[in-house]
């Protein structure tokens, strides 16, 4: 990718393609495409081969759409050019790469500040007790000030003059009294508001941390209760069994503790709107703490909300789901397994409920099915790989393609990695889960092994320029559905809540 150099007239454009990729500075048109002769050369299925043009015209840089298979968004809507003001970004397809422009203007020259007070026409040398006539009712204020009240002036007063100077100082030493007396009190309850402030503030961060304890430490135990559920379901040991029932009990009193502290710092506060508490309750459906939620959380899951309106495939994907019945088989599935049935959603995202879906050739195979299990995955849990596994086709005896066999395995294996890799955070079972064994996996492996150090967000924290973009989409996306489905009208989905019947249970 080389920039041409261009005409002085076209400002320096400063263009990103993400982490990972060398900024780039560009300062006449260019293209963005997967041919190698485009000045931006993107290698992704969603670029076209040339894709867009850049280009400036009438003082400003636009990014234009060049009949593109998959379109140029802006904002999550599809559209045919865009100026480029400050920061700008693009996507190459609702679901393609995103890139950065960033006009390098230079900055507007200094000016000093002007101050119509600052020169005035001179006093002369007026006579006693006068005031000089000037023009300007600024400056004569100016002047009546200085005459009258200004006590450093050596100018001859008259009698008149003397009166309203000693009224004056009067008139101020009785305000001083006044305003000292009220000052001492402001200051006085400033102080006390002051500390009371502080003590509330200090209550506030002991809760909070009790609060984060508790929460981690539930997740602790659903470890350890997963874990005993895997040792009782392979040994049928009743000791096993009963303890798995005392862990519950107390999970259970863990968790009624954890919601009074939510309830006392007024975390889903008043102010909160419908859709906001929506995303905070899903977020602690796959396992995470709502006290430490990154600040952009509520961004991240409404543009992937966005992208979801772009297209039917939210819903037709739902009414497939139901009109087979898969959306009782999964989540039975799922709760039998001790995870939430909100999970439905990542086959949702695998495969949109296609039974024979077939992705592309890997190192390690073709995913197949509508949990898309790559061959070897597929054999470790139970499931026989058909004669057809290199081909991308339906195959009668590949078991992957069966959704009963298929979503059973799934159900495990999800199970596996949330008491393992995944230390109980659901949200880093879907980044598992979409690139575990190639790359996501080891990294999640190289952190602590705890609930509280081990999460999606602390994986983001350290690793963001390693972690693939589509397991970053992978897990928005599966989030962003979720919580519309919670109430889809509330978002503006023309269906209902697919997951409705399990609260009649």
């Amino acid at each position: 990718m080389n920039a041409a150099s261009a005409p002085s007239q076209s400002p320096p454009l400063r263009v990103s393609l993400g982490p990972g990729h060398r900024t780039l500075i560009f300062s006449r048109p260019f293209r963005i495409g997967r041919a190698e002769d485009c000045e931006v050369s993107i290698q992704n299925e969603y670029a076209s081969r040339v894709h867009a043009e850049v280009f400036f015209d009438n003082g400003k840089w636009w990014v234009r759409d060049l009949n593109s298979s998959n379109g140029l968004y802006h904002d999550g809507q599809r559209v045919e050019r865009v100026p480029i003001t400050r920061s700008t970004v693009v996507r190459l397809g609702i679901e393609g790469p995103e890139i950065s422009f960033e006009p390098q203007l230079a900055p507007e020259p200094y000016r000093a500040p002007t101050d119509p007070l600052r020169d005035y026409p001179s006093r002369g040398n007026p006579s006693q007790g006068a005031i000089p006539k000037t023009t300007g009712s600024g400056t004569i204020l100016r002047q009546y000030v200085e005459h009258y009240f200004k006590s450093s002036t050596n100018a001859p007063a008259g009698e008149h003059t003397m009166y309203v100077r000693r009224a004056f100082e009067k008139i101020q030493t009785q305000q001083k009294r006044r305003y000292g007396l009220a000052l001492g009190i402001i200051v006085l309850l400033a102080i006390g508001v002051g500390t009371y402030a502080l003590y509330e503030r200090h209550q506030l961060e002991r809760q909070r941390a009790v609060a984060e304890d508790l929460f981690y430490a539930m997740k602790s135990l659903d470890l350890d209760i997963a874990n005993l559920e895997t040792a009782v379901a392979q040994s049928g040991n009743r000791q096993e069994a009963q303890m798995v029932r005392q862990y519950s009990s107390r999970r259970r009193e863990m968790q009624n503790s954890y919601d009074q502290y939510l309830t006392s710092m007024h975390v889903y506060d008043r102010k909160m709107t419908e859709q906001q508490r929506i995303m905070l309750r899903v977020a602690r459906i796959f396992g995470e703490c709502e006290l430490e939620m990154p600040s952009d959380f509520e961004a991240e899951v409404s543009k992937y909300i966005k992208y979801w309106r772009q297209s039917d495939r939210l819903a037709n994907a739902i009414q497939v789901a139901q009109q087979k019945g898969y959306v009782e088989t999964i989540s039975q599935e799922l709760l039998d397994q001790g995870l939430p049935p909100q999970f439905f959603y990542l086959a949702l995202q695998e495969s949109n409920f296609d039974p024979y879906a077939s992705g592309p050739m890997t190192r390690a195979g073709i995913a197949k099915g509508m949990w898309q299990f790559v061959p070897q995955t597929a054999i470790k849990y139970g499931l026989r790989v058909g004669p057809l596994a290199d081909l991308r086709r339906p195959d009668p005896g590949d078991e992957r393609d069966q959704p009963k066999k298929a979503t059973k395995a799934a159900a495990r294996y999800l199970k596996d990695l949330y008491s393992t890799d995944a230390q109980a955070s659901g949200i880093l079972v879907m980044a598992c889960y979409n690139w575990g064994e190639n790359q996501v996996l080891p990294l999640v492996r190289s952190m602590p092994l705890n609930p509280r150090e081990r999460n999606f967000w602390r994986l983001l924290a350290h690793h963001r320029e390693q972690i693939p973009r589509e397991t970053y989409d992978y897990v928005f996306y599966i989030v962003s559905a979720a919580v519309i489905g919670e109430n889809p009208r509330l978002f503006g989905f023309d269906f209902d809540n697919p997951l409705a019947q399990l609260e009649a249970r």
